[in-house]
């Protein structure tokens, strides 16, 4: 059996950052899947659960209500590693084509008040198990650490 893509990048010299993990294609339509890698593979620990949870919903009704991507948005969700997240968007895009909307996204996290959406029993199944202050943490560390001050190494992957 083939290795899958994602398990052939190099995670010891993985940064966080924006990478393009593939492209599919759907009949006429590309479908581009983004690592967005918010901490360092196996050199630092691995997000809880709880923030990426508060990420995941919060990640996704940000990217799902926005003007330009809320229609292309097909997936928003966490990596099994806890080190980051899936995007995936229809249509054929580069790394640096997003970087706005996760600066808005991490924006739309830090800055975020009330109670966070689909945190309750009848719309998630695990709503006791979000950490909001946890989730600004990352979110405003990906934003100054990586989409600030991001390099080619950020949005492309290590060989």
């Amino acid at each position: 059996m083939d290795k899958i893509a994602s398990f052939t990048i190099n995670h010891l010299k993985l940064n966080p950052g924006i990478y393009v993990s593939r492209k599919d294609y759907v009949g006429d339509n590309v479908i581009t899947t983004f690592d967005i890698r918010m901490t360092k593979p196996n050199f630092e620990p691995v997000m809880n659960t709880a923030e990426v949870h508060a990420i995941e919903h919060l990640g996704a009704t940000f990217l799902r209500n926005d003007k330009s991507f809320g229609s292309k948005t097909v997936y928003f969700g966490p990596m099994g590693c806890r080190t980051g997240f899936y995007l995936l968007l229809n249509g054929d895009y580069q790394s640096k084509d997003i970087i706005n909307l996760l600066i808005d996204m991490c924006k739309f996290i830090i800055n975020y008040q009330g109670v966070i959406p689909g945190a309750a029993a009848r719309d998630c199944g695990n709503y006791l198990d979000l950490n909001l202050p946890m989730a600004k943490y990352y979110a405003e560390r990906y934003l100054n650490q990586v989409l600030l001050n991001i390099s080619e190494e950020n949005l492309n992957y290590p060989e």
